[in-house]
Protein backbone atom coordinates (compact mmCIF):
# COMPACT_ATOMS: atom_id res chain seq x y z
CA UNK A 1 0.00 0.00 0.00
CA UNK A 2 1.21 3.50 -0.80
CA UNK A 3 -1.03 5.84 1.24
CA UNK A 4 -0.28 9.53 1.19
CA UNK A 5 -1.41 9.93 4.81
CA UNK A 6 -2.96 8.06 7.68
CA UNK A 7 -5.19 10.30 9.76
CA UNK A 8 -6.35 9.34 13.25
CA UNK A 9 -9.40 11.43 14.18
CA UNK A 10 -9.59 13.59 17.27
CA UNK A 11 -12.36 12.30 19.51
CA UNK A 12 -14.77 14.47 21.46
CA UNK A 13 -17.62 13.61 23.84
CA UNK A 14 -20.37 16.14 23.22
CA UNK A 15 -22.21 14.97 26.33
CA UNK A 16 -24.21 11.93 27.31
CA UNK A 17 -21.69 9.64 25.64
CA UNK A 18 -22.29 11.23 22.24
CA UNK A 19 -18.89 10.64 20.64
CA UNK A 20 -17.66 12.49 17.57
CA UNK A 21 -14.47 11.53 15.72
CA UNK A 22 -13.13 14.31 13.46
CA UNK A 23 -10.72 13.23 10.71
CA UNK A 24 -10.79 16.42 8.66
CA UNK A 25 -9.43 19.00 8.88
CA UNK A 26 -6.29 17.51 10.40
CA UNK A 27 -2.71 18.53 11.07
CA UNK A 28 -1.64 16.54 7.99
CA UNK A 29 -4.08 18.11 5.54
CA UNK A 30 -7.11 20.35 5.38
CA UNK A 31 -9.06 18.44 2.75
CA UNK A 32 -9.37 15.39 0.51
CA UNK A 33 -10.73 16.57 -2.81
CA UNK A 34 -13.50 19.01 -1.86
CA UNK A 35 -14.14 17.30 1.51
CA UNK A 36 -12.79 19.56 4.26
CA UNK A 37 -14.73 18.32 7.28
CA UNK A 38 -15.30 14.67 8.20
CA UNK A 39 -17.17 13.84 11.41
CA UNK A 40 -18.09 10.31 12.48
CA UNK A 41 -20.62 10.34 15.33
CA UNK A 42 -21.81 7.44 17.46
CA UNK A 43 -22.90 4.79 17.64
CA UNK A 44 -24.65 5.93 20.78
CA UNK A 45 -27.81 4.82 22.55
CA UNK A 46 -30.00 7.62 23.87
CA UNK A 47 -32.99 7.46 26.18
CA UNK A 48 -35.96 9.73 26.90
CA UNK A 49 -33.87 11.89 29.25
CA UNK A 50 -31.14 12.55 26.66
CA UNK A 51 -31.18 15.64 24.49
CA UNK A 52 -28.82 15.58 21.51
CA UNK A 53 -30.61 18.32 19.56
CA UNK A 54 -28.51 20.79 17.60
CA UNK A 55 -30.11 24.23 17.84
CA UNK A 56 -30.24 26.58 14.83
CA UNK A 57 -26.79 27.64 13.61
CA UNK A 58 -25.49 29.22 10.39
CA UNK A 59 -23.23 28.19 7.50
CA UNK A 60 -21.75 29.96 4.49
CA UNK A 61 -19.66 28.91 1.50
CA UNK A 62 -19.99 25.12 1.74
CA UNK A 63 -22.30 22.14 1.33
CA UNK A 64 -23.11 19.86 4.26
CA UNK A 65 -23.68 16.15 3.70
CA UNK A 66 -25.49 13.99 6.27
CA UNK A 67 -25.61 10.19 6.02
CA UNK A 68 -26.98 7.94 8.76
CA UNK A 69 -26.28 4.28 9.49
CA UNK A 70 -28.77 4.24 12.40
CA UNK A 71 -31.30 6.61 13.88
CA UNK A 72 -33.17 9.62 12.55
CA UNK A 73 -32.87 13.42 12.55
CA UNK A 74 -35.34 16.17 11.77
CA UNK A 75 -33.74 18.84 9.57
CA UNK A 76 -35.22 22.32 9.40
CA UNK A 77 -33.63 25.26 7.61
CA UNK A 78 -34.14 28.90 6.78
CA UNK A 79 -35.28 28.13 3.22
CA UNK A 80 -38.35 26.46 4.76
CA UNK A 81 -37.25 22.86 4.18
CA UNK A 82 -38.40 20.34 6.79
CA UNK A 83 -36.94 16.89 6.14
CA UNK A 84 -36.70 13.78 8.27
CA UNK A 85 -33.26 12.23 7.70
CA UNK A 86 -33.16 8.43 7.88
CA UNK A 87 -30.53 5.70 7.32
CA UNK A 88 -29.40 5.25 3.72
CA UNK A 89 -30.67 8.62 2.49
CA UNK A 90 -28.34 11.37 1.30
CA UNK A 91 -28.99 14.91 2.47
CA UNK A 92 -27.01 17.68 0.80
CA UNK A 93 -27.45 21.27 1.99
CA UNK A 94 -25.73 24.01 0.00
CA UNK A 95 -25.20 27.00 2.27
CA UNK A 96 -24.14 29.45 -0.42
CA UNK A 97 -24.30 33.02 0.86
CA UNK A 98 -25.94 31.89 4.08
CA UNK A 99 -28.30 29.32 5.58
CA UNK A 100 -29.42 28.47 9.10
CA UNK A 101 -30.53 24.99 10.13
CA UNK A 102 -31.34 22.83 13.13
CA UNK A 103 -31.00 19.07 13.60
CA UNK A 104 -33.27 17.61 16.24
CA UNK A 105 -34.58 14.26 17.41
CA UNK A 106 -37.94 13.61 15.73
CA UNK A 107 -40.75 14.16 18.22
CA UNK A 108 -42.04 10.60 17.78
CA UNK A 109 -38.70 9.23 19.05
CA UNK A 110 -38.12 11.46 22.08
CA UNK A 111 -39.86 9.12 24.53
CA UNK A 112 -38.05 6.03 23.22
CA UNK A 113 -34.64 4.41 23.56
CA UNK A 114 -32.90 5.03 20.25
CA UNK A 115 -29.57 4.59 18.47
CA UNK A 116 -27.68 7.26 16.52
CA UNK A 117 -24.77 6.62 14.17
CA UNK A 118 -23.62 8.39 11.04
CA UNK A 119 -21.31 10.71 9.16
CA UNK A 120 -21.55 14.46 8.71
CA UNK A 121 -19.27 15.99 6.11
CA UNK A 122 -18.59 19.46 4.72
CA UNK A 123 -17.79 19.91 1.06
CA UNK A 124 -16.10 23.00 -0.33
CA UNK A 125 -17.74 24.55 -3.37
CA UNK A 126 -15.93 26.38 -6.19
CA UNK A 127 -15.15 29.97 -5.21
CA UNK A 128 -17.48 31.31 -7.90
CA UNK A 129 -20.40 29.49 -6.22
CA UNK A 130 -19.75 30.50 -2.62
CA UNK A 131 -22.39 33.23 -2.81
CA UNK A 132 -25.08 31.15 -4.56
CA UNK A 133 -28.57 31.01 -3.10
CA UNK A 134 -28.91 28.34 -0.39
CA UNK A 135 -30.62 25.06 -1.33
CA UNK A 136 -31.28 21.52 -0.11
CA UNK A 137 -31.28 18.14 -1.86
CA UNK A 138 -32.72 14.95 -0.41
CA UNK A 139 -32.18 11.58 -2.08
CA UNK A 140 -34.22 8.85 -0.38
CA UNK A 141 -32.45 5.56 0.32
CA UNK A 142 -34.29 3.73 -2.47
CA UNK A 143 -33.11 6.27 -5.08
CA UNK A 144 -29.40 5.70 -4.38
CA UNK A 145 -27.82 3.38 -6.98
CA UNK A 146 -26.73 0.09 -5.43
CA UNK A 147 -24.92 -2.96 -6.73
CA UNK A 148 -22.97 -5.98 -5.51
CA UNK A 149 -19.46 -6.92 -6.57
CA UNK A 150 -17.57 -9.94 -5.25
CA UNK A 151 -19.94 -10.16 -2.31
CA UNK A 152 -19.52 -6.47 -1.37
CA UNK A 153 -22.66 -4.31 -1.29
CA UNK A 154 -21.88 -0.93 -2.88
CA UNK A 155 -23.94 2.27 -2.76
CA UNK A 156 -22.80 5.29 -4.78
CA UNK A 157 -24.01 8.17 -2.63
CA UNK A 158 -22.45 11.06 -4.56
CA UNK A 159 -20.76 11.16 -7.95
CA UNK A 160 -20.06 8.22 -10.25
CA UNK A 161 -18.29 4.91 -9.64
CA UNK A 162 -18.66 1.24 -10.57
CA UNK A 163 -20.68 2.21 -13.64
CA UNK A 164 -23.50 4.02 -11.81
CA UNK A 165 -24.20 7.65 -10.83
CA UNK A 166 -25.87 9.28 -7.83
CA UNK A 167 -28.86 11.62 -8.29
CA UNK A 168 -27.18 14.25 -6.08
CA UNK A 169 -26.05 17.26 -8.14
CA UNK A 170 -22.65 18.73 -7.24
CA UNK A 171 -20.77 21.84 -8.32
CA UNK A 172 -17.39 20.10 -8.76
CA UNK A 173 -16.19 16.51 -9.22
CA UNK A 174 -17.11 14.73 -5.98
CA UNK A 175 -17.37 11.07 -5.03
CA UNK A 176 -18.74 9.35 -1.93
CA UNK A 177 -19.24 5.57 -1.85
CA UNK A 178 -20.50 3.28 0.93
CA UNK A 179 -19.25 -0.34 1.05
CA UNK A 180 -20.84 -3.01 3.26
CA UNK A 181 -18.25 -5.78 3.52
CA UNK A 182 -18.65 -9.23 5.06
CA UNK A 183 -15.70 -11.05 6.62
CA UNK A 184 -13.03 -11.99 4.04
CA UNK A 185 -14.72 -10.20 1.14
CA UNK A 186 -12.52 -7.89 -0.89
CA UNK A 187 -12.90 -5.02 -3.33
CA UNK A 188 -10.53 -3.23 -5.69
CA UNK A 189 -10.83 0.54 -5.13
CA UNK A 190 -11.10 2.33 -8.47
CA UNK A 191 -9.20 5.52 -9.33
CA UNK A 192 -12.40 7.48 -9.92
CA UNK A 193 -11.13 10.80 -8.54
CA UNK A 194 -7.93 12.79 -8.33
CA UNK A 195 -7.92 12.59 -4.53
CA UNK A 196 -9.52 9.78 -2.48
CA UNK A 197 -9.58 8.57 1.09
CA UNK A 198 -10.92 5.44 2.80
CA UNK A 199 -12.44 5.31 6.28
CA UNK A 200 -13.60 2.15 8.06
CA UNK A 201 -16.53 2.87 10.32
CA UNK A 202 -16.45 -0.12 12.67
CA UNK A 203 -13.64 -2.65 12.06
CA UNK A 204 -10.09 -2.95 10.81
CA UNK A 205 -9.37 -3.57 7.13
CA UNK A 206 -6.45 -4.79 5.06
CA UNK A 207 -5.36 -2.36 2.35
CA UNK A 208 -2.94 -4.17 0.02
CA UNK A 209 -2.27 -6.54 2.97
CA UNK A 210 -1.43 -3.70 5.37
CA UNK A 211 -3.66 -3.64 8.43
CA UNK A 212 -5.50 -0.37 9.00
CA UNK A 213 -7.37 -0.07 12.33
CA UNK A 214 -10.97 1.13 12.47
CA UNK A 215 -11.68 4.85 12.65
CA UNK A 216 -8.57 5.65 10.61
CA UNK A 217 -8.62 7.66 7.40
CA UNK A 218 -6.23 6.47 4.70
CA UNK A 219 -5.51 8.98 1.93
CA UNK A 220 -4.60 7.10 -1.24
CA UNK A 221 -1.92 7.99 -3.74
CA UNK A 222 -3.17 9.48 -6.99
CA UNK A 223 -4.07 6.70 -9.43
CA UNK A 224 -3.63 3.88 -6.89
CA UNK A 225 -6.13 0.99 -7.03
CA UNK A 226 -5.55 -0.87 -3.75
CA UNK A 227 -7.22 -4.15 -2.87
CA UNK A 228 -9.22 -3.84 0.35
CA UNK A 229 -10.20 -6.92 2.38
CA UNK A 230 -12.46 -7.02 5.42
CA UNK A 231 -11.13 -8.96 8.42
CA UNK A 232 -14.68 -8.94 9.84
CA UNK A 233 -18.01 -7.43 8.90
CA UNK A 234 -17.52 -3.70 8.35
CA UNK A 235 -18.79 -0.54 6.72
CA UNK A 236 -16.24 1.36 4.67
CA UNK A 237 -16.61 4.69 2.91
CA UNK A 238 -14.60 6.35 0.18
CA UNK A 239 -14.65 10.14 -0.22
CA UNK A 240 -12.82 12.31 -2.70
CA UNK A 241 -12.90 14.38 -5.83
CA UNK A 242 -11.09 17.33 -7.35
CA UNK A 243 -9.29 19.62 -4.86
CA UNK A 244 -10.55 23.20 -4.72
CA UNK A 245 -7.65 24.89 -2.92
CA UNK A 246 -7.29 26.35 0.55
CA UNK A 247 -10.33 27.57 2.48
CA UNK A 248 -10.57 29.71 5.58
CA UNK A 249 -12.63 27.92 8.24
CA UNK A 250 -13.92 29.56 11.41
CA UNK A 251 -16.66 27.88 13.44
CA UNK A 252 -19.39 26.94 10.90
CA UNK A 253 -18.17 29.34 8.22
CA UNK A 254 -16.06 28.48 5.16
CA UNK A 255 -14.80 30.85 2.50
CA UNK A 256 -11.95 31.45 0.08
CA UNK A 257 -11.84 35.00 1.50
CA UNK A 258 -10.91 35.77 5.11
CA UNK A 259 -12.93 38.99 5.13
CA UNK A 260 -16.08 37.05 4.22
CA UNK A 261 -15.70 35.00 7.39
CA UNK A 262 -15.57 38.19 9.46
CA UNK A 263 -18.70 39.49 7.74
CA UNK A 264 -20.53 36.24 8.51
CA UNK A 265 -19.50 36.46 12.17
CA UNK A 266 -20.78 40.03 12.34
CA UNK A 267 -24.04 39.08 10.65
CA UNK A 268 -24.71 36.13 12.98
CA UNK A 269 -23.88 38.20 16.04
CA UNK A 270 -26.38 40.81 14.84
CA UNK A 271 -28.90 38.07 13.96
CA UNK A 272 -29.12 39.21 10.33
CA UNK A 273 -29.33 35.69 8.86
CA UNK A 274 -32.72 34.38 7.77
CA UNK A 275 -34.52 32.52 10.56
CA UNK A 276 -35.65 28.90 10.60
CA UNK A 277 -39.46 28.96 10.57
CA UNK A 278 -40.84 27.79 13.91
CA UNK A 279 -37.50 27.97 15.75
CA UNK A 280 -36.81 30.44 18.56
CA UNK A 281 -33.47 29.12 19.87
CA UNK A 282 -30.04 29.60 18.35
CA UNK A 283 -26.39 28.80 19.05
CA UNK A 284 -24.51 32.01 19.89
CA UNK A 285 -21.32 32.96 18.07
CA UNK A 286 -18.31 31.57 19.95
CA UNK A 287 -15.78 34.02 21.33
CA UNK A 288 -13.58 35.34 18.55
CA UNK A 289 -9.86 34.58 18.64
Amino acid sequence: MTPVDRITPHQHDLGGGFLVRRALPSAQRQAVGPFLFFDHFGPVTAGPADNHDVRPHPHIGLATLTYLFEGAMMHRDSTGVVQRIEPGAVNWMTAGRGIVHSERTPDALRATTRRSHGLQLWVAVPAEHEEDAPSFQHAAADTIPALEQDGVAIRVLVGAAFGVSSPIKTLSPTVYVDFAMATDTQIRIPAVALERALYSVDAGILVDDELVPPHTMVVLAEGATPLVRATENTRLVMVGGAPLGHRFMVWNFVSSRRERIVQAQDDWEAQLFEKVPGETEFIPLPARK
